[in-house]
């Protein structure tokens, strides 16, 4: 069991996505087109043509415009365990300097909605598990017989913090 952690927007950030969106609502042309495609537009480069287009590939309703990257996963605590980071494939950040840069750049919460200070959870995050905390890797799973997974699942070494291969908690 353990405590996974997300970041989340600012309220200045949501005040803009709330307006954006109350913004696509009242655009929103009531045609059976458009009702039946379910209000979704193209996106090019992330820039909406405002122009709604059914059964698209690459659509995106005004709902999943405000919700994008709402709640981004940072990474999870565990007793027994260093705390692991989630580095989604590098999409958000690549390395230690911008990961910190993102998570100042909002706001965390922990999976029960609690907000905590930006600053104590990276110095808690920091500190979770040190120095002898578990880590997933070949030592590990070579003296717990019960998981039988290969390399590729290890966790990894980015700027000293321990990084999982995986993307998706529990």
């Amino acid at each position: 069991m353990g405590t996974n952690f997300y970041r989340i927007p600012t309220e200045d950030e949501m005040a803009s996505r709330k307006k954006l969106l109350i913004d696509r609502i009242n655009d929103m042309e009531l045609s059976s087109r458009n009702i039946e495609g379910g209000f979704e537009y193209v996106v090019l480069n992330n820039i909406p043509n405002d122009i709604p287009v059914p059964d698209c590939f690459d659509t995106v309703s005004p709902w999943a415009e405000f919700l994008n990257d709402m709640k981004v996963h940072l990474g999870k605590q565990s007793s027994g365990w260093k705390f692991t980071w989630n580095f989604h494939n590098n999409h958000y950040f690549s390395n230690k300097e911008e990961l910190f840069k993102f998570i100042r750049s909002g706001r965390v919460v922990d999976e029960y909605g609690d907000l905590i200070d930006n600053e104590e959870f990276i110095k808690e995050a920091l500190e979770w598990g040190q120095p002898d905390g578990h880590v997933f890797n070949e030592e590990y799973v070579r003296t717990h017989e019960e998981f039988l997974y290969g390399p590729e699942y290890y966790d990894k070494t980015i700027d000293g913090l321990n990084v999982s291969s995986h993307t998706d908690f529990c």
